[in-house]
């Protein structure tokens, strides 16, 4: 209602931005080919969540301190959760408990991912991926994928690539919005 009144009108525009790059990197075919990640909608969520959690690690790191962003991107994804599940027909007494789930589903995958990458070894990274994006956190067994190992180093090696990218942005362009993923899969 009184949108021209929003003292952070900027910045959600620049959130927004940004978020519009994490769905884009996450949307890419050629991640989901060459990395053996399920092209199903659980499949496509942990690309977002994994993208998700790659941004805002980056706006989260010390020379850009960006609190209000991070939020702000949060909300983004909520917000895009929620549509999502209403284009899937989800009805509107299922829809909040289901985005509620989504977005501590990117809190509980971002705790893991960032504990993961903290190591030197790729096996508690890997481990994690076999647990989110490969399916083992699905309730039903026979929904486990058993991918080709070679694909979940890949996937990992692709996650510790793209934290490097993210971090040689300089942060003045990181706080204007701008913010790009390595556009190789591999």
């Amino acid at each position: 209602m009184f949108s021209w009144f929003d003292p952070h009108r900027d910045d959600r525009r620049k959130a927004g931005e940004i978020y519009g790059v994490v769905v884009t990197a996450a949307r890419k075919p050629e991640l989901f080919a060459e990395f053996a990640v399920p092209d199903t909608i659980p499949g496509r969520y942990e690309m977002v969540a994994l993208h998700t959690f790659l941004a805002l690690e980056r706006l989260s790191s010390a020379d850009v301190g960006g609190d209000l962003m991070t939020r702000l991107v949060v909300e983004r994804f909520v917000v895009d959760m929620d549509d999502c599940f209403r284009e899937l027909g989800f009805g509107d007494t299922s829809v909040p408990k289901n985005v509620k789930k989504a977005a501590g589903g990117l809190y509980e995958r971002s705790t893991l991912y960032r504990a993961a990458l903290a190591e030197t070894s790729d096996d508690e990274l890997q481990t994690a991926l076999l647990h989110y994006v490969y399916g083992g956190a699905t309730a039903k067994p026979e929904a486990w994928q058993q991918p080709d190992p070679v694909a979940t180093a890949g996937l990992a090696r692709y996650m510790r690539r793209q934290t490097a990218v993210l971090a040689a942005i300089p942060a003045e362009q990181v706080m204007r919005g701008v913010m790009a993923f390595d556009a190789r899969a591999a």
